[in-house]
């Protein structure tokens, strides 16, 4: 398989045509295409390896097994936070970062000047 080089014509997902089209390379890390430039509609865009984004059917549908997850692990994690703490034994990274911050600073608002 030869090099890539600046200006080399590869095939990518362009975000603007919503197709796979011809692309310039633009830029470059190491060996490898970091952006391109589709030599239909001229924007420039990273290297995408010829994937298309996932639809929105498939990220509702991920979006919805990862809720069945969560409601799956909260009620073990709510058993686990009413537990009392020990001096012996502090709570783990997990059990702290689900306590709530009781010394949250206060949002401060902006106020125009007239």
């Amino acid at each position: 398989m030869w090099e890539l080089r600046l200006g080399d014509e590869i095939d990518d997902y362009c975000v603007k045509c919503r197709r796979l089209t011809n692309h310039s390379i633009v830029s470059m890390v190491d060996t490898k295409a970091a952006k391109v430039r589709c030599r239909t509609c001229y924007s420039d865009h990273d290297f995408r390896n010829e994937q298309a984004p996932p639809s929105k059917k498939e990220l509702a549908r991920q979006k919805e097994l990862f809720n069945a997850v969560l409601a799956g692990v909260a009620p073990a994690e709510a058993s686990a936070a009413e537990t009392p703490v020990d001096a012996d034994n502090p709570p783990t990274l997990s059990e702290a970062a689900t306590e709530p911050e009781s010394a949250a600073a206060p949002a401060k608002s902006k106020k125009k000047k007239a």
